[in-house]
Formats: structure tokens, C-alpha cells, sequence
């Protein structure tokens, strides 16, 4: 088991290796709009799980993140070999890469937030010109000065 700060730093190595590569050497299309966001590797350094999002060509299209998936799939041993010479480990850790859902659930999280202060501004709207439906208070009594002065000489 190597220590969790060498594994953090042999995660960062990777992504950094990985990300250059798709970018410099990798001659596929299909990788053309695929970024690396994040890279794990397991406590035994045998395993190292790449997380990647695959951005469209425009902000208008979809992107193609079953083809990216196919892509980095058929690159897997060339990156392996790349992140073998780059790091320099004894054993070059397996690569395993999945779609990361960050982004994703980021924007759900936006759209969620702006529904909600649209519903707040709604109730807003709609409280400022309401009245009570009876009392403005129902529970404040009104006090005498008799109750005042009894108060005091208990």
C-alpha cells in the first residue's frame, strides 16, 4: 500500500500525461473535443480510473460522447504505454475512463436554482399587496391600565 499523498500525486501525473497525449499525439477525430477532468488512483496503485467530458463542436450541438467513449477505448493501450514512460513506476497502472457527470449535474443544479428564485419572486409579488384575512394580530390582546397597575401590586 503506498501512502494516499503519492497516489494523489501519481493521479495528477496521469491526467496530465493522459490530457497531453489525446491532445498532441493521438491522431483520432473522435477525441478531438474531449477534456480530462480528473484522474483516481487505487491505495495499491494498480488502478487508475480517468474521468473525462466530451464538449460539442458548437454550443448549439450535442456532443458525441458514445464516440469519444469508443475512441479513448482504442487509445487505451497507447495511452497506458505513455503513462508507463511518463511516470515512471514499477507497474504502469491499468486506465479505466468514464464519462464524468459533474458538468452535467452542475447545470441540473443551476436550472433548479433558477426555478426556485423564480417561485420566490413569484410568492414575493404576490405578498405585497395581500392582506390578513381577519386580525393583523389575532393573538395581541389589547391591555387596560387597570390590568397595569394590578401587575404591579402583585
Amino acid at each position: 500500500m503506498a501512502d494516499p499523498a503519492r497516489a494523489r500525486r501519481l493521479a495528477k501525473r496521469i491526467s496530465t500525461i493522459v490530457a497531453t497525449a489525446i491532445d498532441h499525439e493521438i491522431k483520432d477525430p473522435r477525441l478531438a473535443f474531449v477534456t480530462i477532468t480528473d484522474a483516481k488512483v487505487t491505495a495499491d496503485l494498480h488502478d487508475a480510473t480517468v474521468y473525462y467530458t466530451v464538449m460539442g463542436e458548437n454550443i448549439d450541438t450535442e456532443p458525441d460522447v458514445a464516440s469519444a467513449a469508443a475512441g479513448l477505448e482504442k487509445a487505451k493501450g497507447v495511452l497506458r504505454s505513455k503513462v508507463g514512460a511518463g511516470t515512471g513506476v514499477r507497474f504502469t497502472p491499468t486506465l479505466t475512463f468514464v464519462a464524468d457527470t459533474v458538468p452535467d449535474t452542475a447545470r441540473h443544479m443551476e436550472e433548479l436554482l433558477a426555478r426556485a428564485r423564480a417561485a420566490d419572486d413569484a410568492v414575493a409579488r404576490a405578498r405585497e399587496n395581500a392582506k390578513p384575512a381577519g386580525d393583523a394580530d389575532p393573538y395581541k390582546e389589547a391591555r387596560d391600565a387597570a390590568d397595569d397597575v394590578s401587575d404591579e401590586d402583585a
